[in-house]
């Protein structure tokens, strides 16, 4: 629970603003982050009334900026090559919309944690870097997180997150490789569907 936090407090700092291009990852990261926060900390009264608010933040303002359609097919795996356009489709809107609630969620819980930026590296693809960032909380002990980003024709996308070394799309596939091996891809996609709709 404690990295699910982290993490959705690091996704609030993800490149959403409407910044050049140009500029590195690591300045959208870092110059987005104080942005987003201060209107989270502006409206949390408001979403504490109404909580749903912090969905449709999330949705609105975070949402757009990450690769969706990439981080559902590095988490589905090879078997989204045998996946119909519909199930692609469909397994890309359902893990977008569980991935939006589950992060809202945990968003809600920042409470003025320092976040260390780095500047970003190359990664492992061409068109790809890595922002290393770090969470550091009173009485607890660092946590390293790294957002792996690629540049499309609109700005730089996240489309996986490593926390503490653990990559997020790799602990997913692991789930979904279960999944699919049991009831198949469509399966796959009810499963994602009962998920987001009890909340995650």
């Amino acid at each position: 629970m404690r990295t699910l936090l982290i993490a959705g407090i690091l996704l609030l700092a993800s490149p959403f603003g409407a910044i050049g291009a140009e500029q590195s990852a690591t300045e959208l990261v870092e110059q987005t982050a104080s942005k987003m926060i201060g209107a989270l900390e502006n409206r949390r009264a408001d979403i504490e009334r109404k909580p749903q608010l912090i969905n449709e933040l999330v949705d609105r303002i975070l949402a757009p900026h990450f690769d969706f359609e990439q981080m559902t097919r590095l988490a589905v795996g090879r078997p989204w090559r045998d996946a119909s356009p519909a199930q692609q489709e469909a397994l890309t809107e359902n893990f977008r919309n569980l991935l939006v609630r589950t992060y809202a969620k945990s968003i809600m819980k920042y409470s003025g944690q320092d976040i260390v930026y780095e500047s970003a590296r190359a990664g492992t693809r061409s068109g790809t870097v890595v922002v290393p960032t770090e969470v550091r909380e009173s009485g607890s002990s660092a946590i390293p997180i790294d957002y792996n980003m690629l540049e499309r024709g609109d700005g730089w996308k996240v489309y996986d997150v490593v926390i503490d070394g653990v990559s997020m799309i790799s602990n997913y596939r692991s789930q979904f490789r279960s999944t699919i091996a049991s009831s198949g891809i469509d399966g796959l996609i009810e499963q994602l569907r009962a998920k987001t709709a009890r909340g995650a």
